[in-house]
C-alpha cells in the first residue's frame, strides 16, 4: 500500500531530536516494516535522515518567511493549499496519514474528495497550547480549520484519553476516535547496565519545558542530599527552562553531582538511559493532562526502574509496585521518598526494571501501534 504521511507543522523537525520527531520517525519505520511504501511530506526536516530512513521518499513543503504573529499564521494557511498539487504529483496513494498541525487542512480534505482513506493523528490540543504558551492571533480561524480537519478525516487517532476528551469537547463524534498510545522500539533499548563509579544515577530525558516538572525533581534531589543519600543526576535534553534548571541546581548545591547533556540525537538516547539506575517522569499536577510520554516507554524498554507522576494515562501504563513506582503529581516529598527507596535497594531497582522491560517487549511495540492504526483505518485498507 502507498501511504502519504503529512507533517505540515514547522515546529516538528521530522529528522530532529525532539520527542515529536522521534514519533514521526518511529511511525514511518513501523509502516515500512509492515511492508508499506511511505512518502513523507514535511514542512521541516531538521537534519539528515537517519541511515535506516535514508531511502524514504521525502517531499519538502514550503516554509513560511514570517517569523511570528499574524503574518506567519496567514502565510501558513496560504502555503497549506500548495500540498494538493504535490499529492497529485507524487501519488496515487492508497491512504493518507497526517499528524495534526495548526493551519493544515488541505491534505485531509483532498483525501475526502478523492475517496482516499485518511487517518489524523492528534497528539495535543494545539489551538489551546498555542493560545496558552505561545501566541495565537487568529484564534477563530484556527478553530475553524481544526474543526474542518477533524470532520474531514475518516478516523482520528488520539494518543491519550486526555486528547480524546478534548476532541469530544470539540464536537468530534466519539465513534470516530481511536485512543492509541505511543509505542517504543524495544530493540533499540537493550537492558544493558553501564554502572558509573559510586552513587546510583537518577536520570531524566526530555525537552526542558515547564510542564515536565524539572523543578519538582530538583527539589526532591535536594531532599535526598539533605538525607545524605548517595546519588547523581543525569539530565538529558535542552529547552526554554534550561537556564532556570541550572540556577535551581546551583541554589541547592547540586551542580557538582549533576550532568546536563543538552540536546542529543535520538541515536544517543539508549546509551544515556543505560547509564541510569532510576529514570524519572516528574510531571506537575496539570489539569487535562494529555501526554503519552515517549520517555516513560523508553525507560521501561531499557529495563530501568521508573518513578513517574500518577497522572493521565501514565496511571495504567505503569503498575505501581510492579513495573515502576507512581507518586502524586507535583508531590516533591513523595518523589523524594520513592527515589530514596530505590537508592537504598538495588534489588528493587532490578525487580521493577525487569518487569518494565517485559511489559514493553510484549505490549508497547511501534509495529503493534501501526498495525492497530491500519486495522482501524477502514475496511478498504489492508494490513
Amino acid at each position: 500500500m502507498r501511504i502519504a504521511y503529512i507533517c505540515a507543522d514547522p515546529g516538528v523537525p521530522v529528522f530532529g531530536t525532539k520527542g515529536c520527531s522521534i514519533h514521526v520517525q518511529e511511525i514511518v519505520r513501523a509502516l515500512s516494516r509492515l511492508g508499506h511504501e511511505v512518502t513523507l511530506f514535511a514542512r521541516r526536516r531538521g537534519g539528515e535522515a537517519p541511515a535506516d530512513l535514508a531511502d524514504i521518499h521525502c517531499v519538502d513543503l514550503a516554509k513560511p518567511d514570517a517569523a511570528a504573529g499574524s503574518a506567519r499564521e496567514l502565510q501558513l494557511v496560504q502555503l497549506d493549499a500548495d500540498i494538493v498539487p504535490l499529492l497529485e504529483t507524487h501519488g496515487p496513494f492508497d491512504m493518507l496519514y497526517e499528524r495534526y498541525a495548526l493551519w493544515s487542512s488541505a491534505a485531509v480534505k483532498w483525501a475526502q474528495r478523492n475517496v482516499v482513506p485518511s487517518v489524523l493523528e492528534v497528539n495535543a490540543p494545539l489551538v489551546e497550547e498555542q493560545a496558552t504558551h505561545r501566541e495565537l492571533v487568529h484564534r477563530e480561524l484556527a478553530d475553524m480549520l481544526s474543526s474542518e480537519t477533524f470532520h474531514a478525516a475518516n478516523r482520528i487517532v488520539a494518543v491519550s484519553t486526555g486528547v480524546a476528551r478534548w476532541l469530544i469537547r470539540e464536537a468530534v463524534e466519539s465513534a470516530k476516535i481511536d485512543v492509541l498510545a505511543n509505542g517504543v522500539d524495544a530493540a533499540r533499548f537493550a537492558p544493558e547496565y553501564h554502572p558509573q563509579n559510586g552513587a546510583p544515577v537518577i536520570g531524566f530525558v526530555g525537552t526542558l519545558k515547564p510542564w515536565h516538572g524539572l523543578d519538582i525533581l530538583v527539589d526532591a534531589a535536594a531532599q535526598l542530599k539533605a538525607q545524605d543519600l548517595p546519588f547523581r543526576l543525569l539530565l538529558v535534553g535542552d529547552g526554554p527552562e534550561g537556564a532556570a534548571v541550572e540556577h535551581a541546581l546551583a541554589d541547592r548545591g547540586l551542580t557538582d553531582r549533576t550532568e546536563l547533556t543538552g540536546a542529543v540525537a535520538p541515536a544517543e538516547i539508549p546509551a544515556l538511559i543505560a547509564r541510569m539506575d532510576v529514570a524519572v517522569a516528574p510531571y506537575p499536577d496539570l489539569a487535562d493532562f494529555y501526554f503519552s510520554p515517549l520517555k516513560v516507554m523508553e525507560y521501561m524498554a531499557a529495563g530501568r526502574a521508573v518513578v513517574a507522576s500518577r497522572i493521565g494515562d501514565i496511571d495504567g501504563l505503569i503498575r505501581h509496585g510492579e513495573t515502576g513506582l507512581l507518586c502524586a503529581a507535583g508531590d516533591r516529598d513523595a518523589l523524594a521518598q520513592a527515589l530514596g527507596e530505590l537508592i537504598r535497594s538495588s534489588h528493587s531497582r532490578s525487580r521493577l526494571g525487569s518487569a518494565a522491560r517485559h511489559h514493553a517487549l510484549n505490549e508497547l511495540g511501534w509495529d503493534s501501534v501501526a498495525r492497530r492504526i491500519l486495522e482501524r483505518s477502514g475496511e478498504s485498507v489492508a494490513c
